[in-house]
């Protein structure tokens, strides 16, 4: 007997331009927005990508903002924020990776102003209403349309020299995504479609990439399954991965996306029992006859980071990331109790192999 589907599916409303040379077009997007006053943000190490867009977009930008970063402290939210009236913006163009896309959200809580998102790495940021705020060492996160960019233009060719190391972490960070949403309470048969084709697209072109890191299809590849991780993570429930990577990212300042690459397969491992039907999925889209061993050789293929120790976590600092990793946790298949949390993050800062448990 088939056994009858119930779902609900709510596509978030957003425009995405994707190909080569697309960096061309954001002009005209931003005319279609109505955008006339445009405040570029990036990272102050990417003030060169920030300059190249404000010319690309000439008279229409109002001025760059180069000062976006990791985890989104308030002070510069704030900071950012003032320039907007200081400058009479009224749109803001994140040109980069989950730093810059991070601020913008940020900001677009406090203004309304809308948001076209510019991409350079695979983080997926850029595809949710997600947004996260860093203050006293604690980070707090929550959902909210006028976090969702209007607009998401993809430019391959931007991501050519994104540097081997950071292009596979980034591509990590997107296959959590995906990972999670196949488990996700709130899943649907689309999303779980594009979740197994972003971690295939994306197991496929990493690897790719560390034999030629400025191949331009591999890069438009890896791009794609960016995309779709993305997409789908703005339409589901995150789980135990993002509350882990959340609890330490903004706790103990731990890189967010190799903070991401490491957490993965423990997460995978743990969850595994309690949610076999997604983690088929997975390994099918890694050609891996697990979830979690195949997450776990992927990362090592592409020379990311074995443990939170690499990080700069330290064992003393377990209890901490215990407790904040299990306060008001996520919603998550297998239930999280402080003494599983504490085996899973001591694999993780040693740098283990993941290890599957009893549910």
């Amino acid at each position: 007997m088939i056994p009858s589907r119930a779902f609900v599916h709510a596509p978030l409303a957003q425009r995405v331009v994707f190909g080569a040379d697309s960096l061309s077009r954001v002009g005209a997007e931003l005319d279609a927005m109505g955008a006339r006053r445009v405040l570029v943000l990036c990272t102050p190490g990417q003030r060169v990508l920030g300059e190249r867009v404000a010319a690309a977009i000439g008279p229409r930008a109002a001025g760059l903002h180069a000062e976006a970063r990791m985890h989104v402290p308030v002070p510069v939210a704030e900071a950012a924020t003032a320039r907007v009236a200081e400058l009479g913006a009224d749109a803001l163009l994140a040109a980069g990776g989950g730093s810059t896309i991070g601020l913008a959200k940020a900001m677009a809580l406090s203004t309304d102003l809308p948001i076209l998102a510019l991409p350079t790495t695979y983080s997926g940021s850029e595809n949710t209403s997600i947004w996260g705020l860093t203050e006293g060492g604690a980070k707090t996160t929550g959902r909210d349309p006028r976090a969702l960019p209007k607009v998401v233009v993809y430019d391959p060719s931007l991501t050519l020299d994104l540097p081997v190391g950071i292009s596979a972490v980034s591509g990590l960070n997107a296959i959590a995504h995906a990972v999670e949403v196949l488990y996700a309470p709130d899943g649907t048969p689309v999303t779980a479609l594009m979740a197994e084709e972003g971690i295939r697209a994306l197991a496929a072109a990493l690897p790719a990439l560390m034999d030629a890191p400025r191949d331009p299809g591999a890069r438009s590849e890896a791009l794609y399954g960016a995309w779709l991780c993305g997409t789908v993570l703005g339409q589901a429930t995150m789980g135990l991965h993002h509350k882990l990577c959340h609890a330490l990212g903004g706790g103990f300042d731990l890189p967010h996306a190799e903070t991401h690459s490491v957490i993965l397969p423990h997460a995978a491992a743990f969850n595994a029992p309690a949610a076999p039907a997604a983690m088929a999925r997975i390994a099918r889209a890694l050609d891996a006859e697990d979830a979690p061993g195949g997450l776990w050789s992927l990362a090592r293929r592409l020379g990311a980071p074995p443990s939170l120790a690499a990080l700069g976590m330290r064992e003393e600092d377990l209890p901490r990331a215990v407790r904040l990793a299990t306060a008001s946790p996520y919603a998550n298949p297998r239930p999280v109790t402080e003494e599983g949390i504490a085996a899973l993050l001591a694999r993780a800062l040693a740098g283990d192999a993941p290890l599957t448990g009893p549910p």
